[in-house]
């Protein structure tokens, strides 16, 4: 990644990044962490994958059409993360927002990589992303995973199960063996860019409890202010996402330009 805009705290705000197979428990522990950061005061903006409005509908149309090679798909998680980058994360951080993100590049370096896609290549493609202050990575057991994502569930989607790498004709392998590829690649990923493990399996309280220990720190000199009045700076800067605020209310309010 970039270090165009220098270190992690070389902005007035701070990028938390969440990482991990589907069935990790990463988004539910990222949820409790935004409640706790908004009770503390802090401005905080939400980001999440392949949520751009700008390729929302190609990527729906093709996924039904089945039209995505690995590489094609690549590309357009790309576009979407470009497009969120610059028009709401970066916006953010430069406002002092803290901004967590639900999925960051990791997600594009463990499952394109899965998928084939060159590793090297994958990195330099999303070079000018913004450092994040601290990545967690939630590590769960492959079976714990599948059993949590499966429960309940009475289908899974063709790209969602890896279909389309030809593993095994049955959806149900098949997410098993593209998930199994997905966390070796994630293990290459800890080490490349220390990202902080935590265990999946650990109480839902103690798995917080150390986030908010590890993230405390790195909020020094960030602001804490009135939501409502960042909200409308924010706003009227451009900014395109979820603001997250009202004090302890924890209100979600769509900021949209």
């Amino acid at each position: 990644m970039s270090d165009r805009n220098g270190s992690p705290g070389a902005l007035p705000g701070r990028l938390i990044i969440v990482e991990g197979i589907d069935g990790s428990g990463k988004s539910t522990q990222l949820d409790l962490l935004r409640k706790w950061l908004i009770n503390q005061g802090y401005v905080v903006v939400f980001s999440e994958w392949n949520s751009s409005p700008i390729v929302r509908a190609t990527t729906r149309r093709a996924k039904k059409r089945r039209l995505f090679s690995p590489m094609s798909f690549s590309l357009i998680h790309a576009a979407d993360f470009a497009s969120r980058t610059y028009a709401q994360i970066l916006p953010a951080l430069q406002a002092g927002a803290v901004v967590l993100a639900d999925r960051y590049v990791y997600t594009a370096y463990a499952r394109d990589a899965a998928r084939g896609v060159d590793r090297a290549w994958l990195r330099r493609v999303y070079s000018f992303a913004p450092r994040p202050a601290v990545a967690f990575y939630f590590d769960v057991p492959l079976d714990e995973a599948v059993r949590r994502i499966l429960t309940g569930r009475p289908e899974l989607k063709y790209y969602e199960a890896g279909l389309d790498l030809g593993l095994s004709p049955d959806a149900y392998d098949s997410f098993r063996m593209f998930q199994a590829l997905i966390r070796e690649e994630y293990a290459r990923l800890v080490d490349e860019f220390n990202l902080v493990r935590i265990d999946a399996t650990d109480s839902l309280v103690n798995q917080q409890q150390r986030m908010r220990a590890i993230v405390q720190p790195v909020l020094d000199g960030v602001m804490r202010t009135d939501p409502t009045v960042v909200a409308h700076a924010l706003s009227a800067s451009g900014l395109v996402g979820s603001y997250l605020g009202g004090g302890g209310a924890a209100r979600r309010q769509e900021i949209t330009a």
